[in-house]
């Protein structure tokens, strides 16, 4: 994991405030922080919990990740595997057996080229709790609703 680097992440915090045409105060009051504190993450002073980003990236409408990588939480390829199964579980055009065929199939890939299994591939496919009840690769096909 890589260092934590607040000024940085501090920098690119008022850059994308000031992107979103928020003052200081907006920002806090909509990511539930108070205004000093904002203030002190943005001048480097203060080193945020996850938790925190993520309140922040959510009112400026950003990658929570982004912020993380920013911040020396998460590195660039944890971000980019993450934004992968993100999508993957996300597109409305293949059913949840197909989500996790394709998932199992990623991450034969990413073994292959040798990446150990992210911190994701145990959550099923539509599972944000880790259930591992989504059907398997074997179960019978799904018939397509029209």
């Amino acid at each position: 994991m890589a260092s934590l680097n607040v000024g940085s992440l501090g920098e690119y915090l008022r850059e994308q405030r000031r992107n979103a045409q928020l003052s200081l105060r907006q920002l806090a009051d909509a990511a539930g922080v108070s205004n000093p504190y904002l203030s002190q993450i943005e001048r480097g002073l203060r080193k945020p919990s996850a938790e925190v980003l993520q309140q922040v990236a959510k009112a400026l409408r950003i990658s929570a990740e982004t912020l993380y990588v920013r911040a020396g939480i998460l590195d660039e390829r944890e971000r980019e595997e993450l934004e992968t199964r993100a999508v993957i579980l996300a597109d409305p055009s293949i059913n949840e057996r197909q989500k996790s065929v394709l998932l199992q199939i990623y991450d034969s890939f990413r073994k292959e080229n040798g990446f150990e299994p992210g911190p994701e591939s145990g959550v099923a496919a539509g599972s944000e709790t880790g259930d591992e009840s989504a059907p398997s690769a074997h179960s019978k096909p799904e018939k397509p609703s029209h």
